[in-house]
């Protein structure tokens, strides 16, 4: 059995101080995302806010993956999963970010789907590491963190690609 560090009520299964560094780094820039993502998610898209929080978002989510990288080269069998699931999230989030910047034919929609999944993967990341250390969600089962995120995310990707009015425009 490996020894643990809690860290802000999560047990992380090292001792190393370098590790323990970027496992801080990782949950600040992370939670940012997160944060970013939902207040441009929120915002009103023809305003400044959107693209404001929007970068702020690709550019945490490129440090979270950064992150992501140096702590599973550190513990690659541990961490291959959150690996993928990481690199899934940054390249759908670098290509939403292109979509907007671009601006080609239905590049509204092509940016909801990417960056809509983005912040999907982001938080199922975020389930599947750490549900099973936190109140309440300790009560499910590993696989209901890989499809959680999904099942509430879809639906709103969806219902924003049909009823948002710029995804509703013709280009």
């Amino acid at each position: 059995m490996e020894e643990t560090t809690d860290i802000f009520g999560i047990p992380v299964p090292s001792t190393d101080r370098v590790f323990l560094t970027f496992v801080v780094i990782h949950i600040l820039v992370s939670l940012v995302a997160v944060i970013a993502g939902l207040l441009a998610m929120l915002s009103d898209k023809v305003k400044k806010r959107h693209p404001f929080f929007g970068r702020i978002y690709f550019w945490s989510m490129v440090f979270a993956f950064a992150t992501i990288v140096i702590l599973s080269i550190m513990r690659w069998s541990p961490n291959v999963h959150l690996f993928v699931i990481g690199t899934l999230a940054i390249t759908c989030t670098y290509f939403g970010y292109r979509f907007a910047r671009n601006r080609r034919n239905h590049w509204t929609r092509l940016h909801t789907i990417c960056m809509g999944l983005s912040y999907i993967l982001l938080l199922t990341g975020f389930y599947v590491d750490n549900g099973k250390n936190l109140p309440f969600w300790n009560q499910f089962s590993p696989i209901f963190f890989y499809v959680f995120p999904s099942a509430v995310g879809i639906p709103i990707i969806l219902y924003v690609l049909f009823r948002h009015p710029l995804n509703k425009r013709r280009v």
